[in-house]
């Protein structure tokens, strides 16, 4: 609410001075008037010297019988020491005429080269921020604090001293820069389309566009919809109005929520933002464009550092995800690891062949044929149903088996060269006495692919999980080799340190399949 607002809802004794202010020195506020002095027929009754003299009228005024007094001009200071009842008076009327915020135009109208900065801090420190608000303070009709203090003729050479000075500094002044953006209240002068700078407005609204069409044709008319005076009670109709502005109003609260937003965050420099946005990657577009909701409860500093927050932490993440990867892949030293992504990222722009025939090619180059040789002691002892896996990193036969030995390994190997087998019978793995078999999946088991389908079901039976199953076979492997590829079954069963029945059906499985033999 403005001043001017304020002071319509004054009680009658106080609302006088305001008439006065808008009707009387409506034009003359720097000129001497002469008042009628019969305020029960003429109240409020002004003319100019040059009317007074040539004894001209208007309504009941009669310049014959009428007394009469002479009103100076009113440039002595009331409320401010330096500023004037003329120009408080020419405040008043301009912010009521051009509206609060329209500093430049208030100044202009005021005159005396007030600037619209000093114009407004002195409406916001003299009027709003005043203790007996909406009243400015020293507004008592016998408060005379600064008219004793500074005599008139004294503050009207002050007055006179501060236009000349301002006057000169101006002329001196060197001539400013031209605006880069235009200033016009067009939706086509701003970076943004429909926005009108100069009103800080829309040409159409963000939200809630068609919020007047509502109440353009409503009418309020003093003492209409009140049922009951007494008691204030409202008639249904008037109510009904009253909801519909209330309604409006927060629609009008939306709006201004979403305009304060919108200047908060410098929203509207696109240009810039668009800029700023080239140089993220798409991760962090996405990541900003999922905080935004939080802009709306905080300011643009809180939300700059805490999208920071939010990009190193994604930072982090991605850089602990592919440490992960590194670690999977047994890459133990940053060099190696530089060497892997330059890797993986010519792989993944590698056109892929459009064709079978293609495919088959590119596989075929790809996949270089391996010169036949020799095939190591360590990759006999795995047998032809499962993938070769090195143990230890032997690639020679162990001492203990001499060159010349005739003893054949019992999955068909004799001093490291393969012999043919004939097809062996599978396994036939039971069940425990007195327990169920473990169900091994994907989700409760990530291991379960490395194992052959015997090897699974002998995990099933004997309720083993694949990691330790996998643990236990390398064991007995490391140590068949030392001992020339034979192992006791006795042996075995300490070596698992598990349940002697599991211990010996594990070494079983791996005696029929030739990986170990039975010493």
């Amino acid at each position: 609410m403005s001043v001017i607002a304020a002071l319509r809802t004054l009680p009658p004794q106080y609302a006088s001075p305001l008439r006065r202010m808008q009707s009387f020195y409506a034009d003359s506020h720097s000129k001497v008037r002469i008042r009628c002095a019969n305020t029960s027929v003429c109240p409020d009754y002004d003319l100019c010297v040059t009317c007074f003299s040539e004894g001209k009228a208007t309504r009941e005024h009669d310049p014959r019988t009428h007394q009469y007094q002479v009103i100076e001009q009113h440039s002595i200071p009331i409320f401010q020491p330096d500023w004037g009842a003329d120009e408080e008076l020419l405040l008043l009327e301009g912010a009521e005429t051009y509206g609060l915020g329209s500093w430049a135009d208030v100044a202009d109208h005021i005159g005396g080269y007030r600037t619209k900065d000093e114009v407004r801090d002195h409406y916001y420190d003299t009027y709003v921020q005043s203790h007996t608000f909406p009243l400015p303070e020293h507004a008592a009709p016998e408060d005379r604090t600064y008219i004793n203090k500074i005599p008139r003729e004294e503050f009207q050479a002050n007055k006179k001293r501060r236009i000349e000075q301002r006057k000169e500094a101006a002329k001196n002044a060197t001539p400013a820069t031209p605006k880069q953006k235009p200033t016009a209240s067009v939706p086509a002068c701003h970076e943004v389309q429909g926005f009108m700078p100069g009103r800080l407005e829309f040409e159409t609204e963000l939200v809630f566009n068609d919020a007047e069409e509502a109440v353009q044709h409503m009418q309020f008319e003093p003492g209409d919809g009140v049922k009951d005076p007494s008691t204030g009670e409202l008639e249904p109709e008037m109510e009904l109005k009253m909801t519909v502005m209330d309604i409006y109003n927060a629609r009008l609260t939306a709006r201004v929520e979403r305009k304060k937003v919108l200047f908060e965050h410098q929203l509207l420099e696109y240009r810039k933002n668009v800029n700023q946005d080239k140089k993220r990657s798409k991760e962090e577009r996405d990541l900003i464009n999922r905080a935004k909701p939080f802009a709306r409860m905080m300011k643009h500093d809180d939300f700059v550092e805490f999208c920071k927050g939010l990009e190193y932490e994604q930072n982090l993440r991605q850089a602990i995800a592919q440490l992960q990867e590194w670690r999977h892949v047994q890459i133990g030293d940053l060099k190696s690891g530089e060497k892997y992504e330059t890797e993986k990222a010519q792989r993944a722009v590698r056109p892929i062949p459009g064709t079978t025939f293609e495919r088959l090619a590119s596989n075929r180059a790809a996949k270089p044929t391996a010169p036949s040789e020799q095939q190591s002691t360590t990759s006999a002892l795995n047998g032809p149903d499962i993938p070769s896996r090195p143990l230890n990193g032997m690639q020679t036969p162990p001492s203990s088996l001499s060159p010349n030995s005739d003893r054949t390994l019992a999955n068909g190997t004799a001093n490291g060269t393969l012999t043919p087998q004939p097809n062996r019978p599978k396994f036939q793995s039971n069940p425990l006495p007195g327990t169920v078999p473990l169900r091994l999946t994907n989700e409760n088991a990530p291991d379960l692919h490395i194992l052959s389908q015997e090897e699974r079901k002998l995990c099933s039976d004997l309720r083993i999980m694949p990691k330790p199953y996998m643990a236990i076979k390398e064991t007995m492997f490391r140590e068949a080799t030392k001992q020339g590829g034979s192992l006791k079954k006795k042996a075995a069963r300490d070596l698992c340190k598990i349940d002697v029945n599991k211990g010996g059906r594990l070494f079983d499985f791996f005696v029929h399949n030739g990986w170990i033999a039975k010493a």
